[in-house]
């Protein structure tokens, strides 16, 4: 996040860095986590790919300056955000509504309230 608010750190690093939290953060996977094996391998690989192509995208000087000032800071940059907690978590219950009002008209599940 320190390289993410450097003024130095090109856009196109920014964007990628933006993705890649993006992804972490997200309910949705490229590929269901509830698929065997594909679920998680999507997770094994992707995820460490676009770290990578993210710090790569990152000029010398701001990932050292990053690290120093991090360094420096210590456990003030460990804060957590409850926003994207909170986001997340609304978006399964979303899902989970959605769900169960499109499952309660289903003859089936007429026992359902």
């Amino acid at each position: 996040m320190i390289a993410y608010k450097d003024k130095r750190t090109p856009l196109l690093a920014k964007i990628l860095i933006g993705v890649t939290i993006g992804y972490l953060l997200s309910p949705m996977d490229l590929i269901p986590d509830f698929i065997p094996v594909l679920g998680w391998l999507d997770d094994l690989i992707l995820v460490p790919l676009l770290i990578k192509a993210s710090i790569s995208l990152l000029p010398e000087v701001v990932l050292s300056d990053a690290q120093k000032q991090f360094d420096a800071g210590g456990g003030k940059y460990a804060k957590t955000n409850w926003i994207f907690a909170v986001c997340i978590v609304l978006c399964w219950l979303l899902i989970f509504v959605f769900a169960y009002l499109k499952v309660r008209s289903w003859p089936m599940f007429k026992f359902l309230p």
